[in-house]
């Protein structure tokens, strides 16, 4: 894991703030809850920290690094959304270790991972079953478990 910093962030559409001027920094290993109303900016305060949305300014630090020009894909974060989407033509050992097939990891260190996972998540007996055979709990377990295998620096969870 890894420290995140924001300082002085910023994000606006058009000349609405949505976020402004937030400042925080997380410790390696420190958990984070942010707290507010709908609509105060909670979820496009992950979305900037993930690089989904483009901050107007300030600094978001990943560990020492600035991350502010790093696509989504180059910061090392899981993020889990509140509508989490689970493939549906898959079963949970596939549906977990689908991030790390597609990054061309071998199939052995897949197994590990997924078993890793599965096994922290109380998942064991479910991995051959298909999401619409899951109680909604046991599918965000899996959608946390797609987070846990890629061993991110960050999770993010909304």
């Amino acid at each position: 894991m890894a420290k995140v910093t924001l300082k002085n962030v910023v994000k606006r559409y058009g000349s609405v703030p949505v976020v402004n001027d937030l400042s925080i920094e997380i410790q390696d290993k420190e958990f984070a809850v942010l707290v507010g109303s709908s609509g105060c900016g909670k979820s496009t305060a992950l979305r900037m920290i993930a690089g989904l949305e483009i901050i107007t300014s300030g600094e978001i630090y990943i560990g020492d690094t600035l991350v502010n020009d790093l696509a989504p894909k180059d910061r090392d974060i899981a993020m889990v959304f509140q509508n989490y989407a689970l493939y549906p033509h898959m079963n949970v050992r596939e549906n977990m270790g689908f991030g790390l097939k597609i990054r061309k990891f071998s199939d052995a260190e897949i197994d590990a991972r997924v078993q890793e996972a599965a096994d922290i998540l109380g998942l064991g007996e479910l991995l051959d079953r298909k999401p619409k055979e899951l109680s909604g709990g046991q599918r965000q377990r899996v959608a946390v478990g797609r987070a846990i295998v890629r061993k991110p620096k960050v999770f993010l969870f909304d």
